[in-house]
């Protein structure tokens, strides 16, 4: 697991950041990007203003950041919005964060579709407002056809996922469908959140933390790491083009020797 921190972002546009929706033959563009937006609270703090204007400040940076995503040609982008840690946070931020998450999902609907970006919830969704969760239902299934896909993860959490995951191979053995020799990589895989979804070449944290905070645990065993210290609703364009730079001079070998 490698981990680059940089304090001043470059901002080298690569040649190969062409706008494709094809993963980059020489490997050079991610074609998953999952990202720790951290920093809403501290950006807030440093201006005294309420948490969860910081909160609001980042959604504008997720707007953003689709679109980066978009002009360079990435097919996934994971957001890790709100943790099960988080549920314990004073109950009026969590009130507040589940409007804006919701309003933010009624905003951008025509987008996500202008676009053909299909949105996918990981996480224990069931633990949601059931007007969030009927708004993210009607939404997920509005969208399902589109190729290109955002993912957000809401009361989420890895060790969350990976225990989901257990629970659903344990009734396989129960039924008698699975035997615990046949389980492997796979199996376990297969029952995380998005089987489908490939692991994310690349996880970008704002705010300096190094930290993994719980997030994508199985997944991210040979994601690249690019931590900034950019809180994330100050999370700009050549933030990220800096990120794609950094992504793309790593010698990614997962285990292996390159001849």
């Amino acid at each position: 697991m490698a981990v680059a921190v940089y304090t001043e972002p470059r901002m080298r546009n690569l040649f190969s950041f062409t706008g494709s929706k094809e993963p980059d033959a020489a490997g050079r563009k991610p074609v998953h990007i999952a990202v720790i937006m951290d920093g809403n609270g501290r950006w807030a703090k440093k201006r005294g203003l309420p948490r969860l204007a910081g909160h609001r400040a980042g959604s504008e940076s997720v707007r953003r950041m689709l679109t980066y995503c978009r002009d360079a040609g990435i097919r996934y982008l994971t957001l890790y919005a709100f943790s099960t840690e988080n549920w314990s946070r004073p109950k009026d931020e969590v009130s507040g964060l589940m409007h804006l998450l919701e309003g933010f999902i009624k905003e951008h609907e025509s987008d996500l579709l202008e676009k053909q970006v299909r949105l996918r919830v990981i996480g224990r969704r069931h633990d949601l407002p059931e007007k969030l969760q009927t708004e993210i239902a009607r939404l997920e299934k509005e969208t399902e056809a589109f190729d290109r896909q955002l993912l957000v993860a809401l009361s989420y959490s890895g060790r969350a996922e990976l225990t989901d995951a257990v629970r659903r191979i344990a009734e396989r053995i129960c039924d008698g469908s699975l035997r615990p020799g046949e389980i492997d990589e796979t199996t376990i895989s297969a029952n995380l959140y998005a089987p489908d979804v490939p692991d994310p070449d690349l996880i970008i944290r704002t705010s300096g933390e190094m930290r993994i905070s719980n997030f994508l645990l199985w997944e991210c065993a040979y994601s690249e790491f690019y931590v900034t210290p950019v809180l994330w609703p100050d999370f700009q364009e050549q933030d990220f083009l800096a990120a794609l730079d950094a992504y793309a001079a790593r010698d990614r070998r997962f285990g292996g020797v390159k001849a």
